[in-house]
């Protein structure tokens, strides 16, 4: 590997953890990320679940969260297994890089160490979709004990209870939004497999997107109010 890669590994980095903290901690703009307009969303859901006796389509919400997360979870499991595979089959595939006008040789070894980085990469994506799971079942007990409005006989106790579940849920959302931007930048980190420059040129790419989704969008517009900004 060349120094261009390893500064091209460190613009990775530092793209993917202040895109991060951009999303959860900054107003761009004066506007608040999609994911932090839909926090408050899921807080007005849930509270607005002790209102009513029936929560059949509460529990249709909570069960569509938990089978998205599902899928990604196991799609993550699928990616990793063709990493292996991708290992298993280096010298051809190495082969077929080095042909590339634009691709660097940088022999079987750097091909393999990014592999090997791209399979850590949906390791920690599956990671995050599991805990992400797990959380939305233990949002969905929480959920079951919120009380029927007919026996509600302490509001405030109620809406404590609520909290609760508004917490936990948007701390399953977390890991799950944490392990769906590592597939998303998993797209700009195969520019590796071509040069280094594609491969900064990729992720630059990839958070302009998300940044452009989390602010700019027009599903960022539907969603916002004037309580929002």
């Amino acid at each position: 590997m060349q120094n261009v890669d390893y500064i091209a590994l460190a613009v990775f980095g530092i793209l993917w953890f202040g895109y991060s903290y951009v999303v959860e901690h900054i107003r761009l703009f004066n506007r608040i990320s999609l994911t932090e307009v839909m926090s408050e969303r899921r807080r007005r859901w849930i509270y607005n679940s002790l209102n009513r006796d029936l929560k059949m389509i509460d529990t249709q919400i909570m069960s569509g969260l938990q089978n998205g997360t599902a899928f990604f979870a196991s799609a993550s499991m699928f990616a990793i297994g063709s990493c292996f595979a991708l290992i298993g089959a280096t010298d051809r595939i190495d082969a077929v890089f080095r042909d590339l006008p634009l691709a660097f040789d940088g022999g079987r070894a750097a091909f393999e160490m990014k592999v090997g980085g791209l399979t850590a990469l949906f390791g920690y994506a599956f990671f995050k979709f599991g805990w992400s799971y797990r959380l939305f079942n233990y949002c969905t007990i929480l959920f079951g004990g919120l009380p029927m409005v007919s026996h509600m006989n302490d509001r405030a106790e109620a809406e404590r209870a609520a909290d609760q579940v508004v917490r936990m849920n948007i701390i399953a959302a977390k890991n799950f939004n944490e392990g769906l931007r590592a597939i998303f930048l998993s797209i700009g980190y195969l520019g590796w497999f071509v040069n280094a420059y594609m491969f900064m040129g990729g992720t630059l790419l990839v958070v302009i997107i998300l940044t452009r989704r989390q602010f700019f969008s027009d599903a960022r517009h539907a969603i916002s109010d004037t309580t929002l900004p």
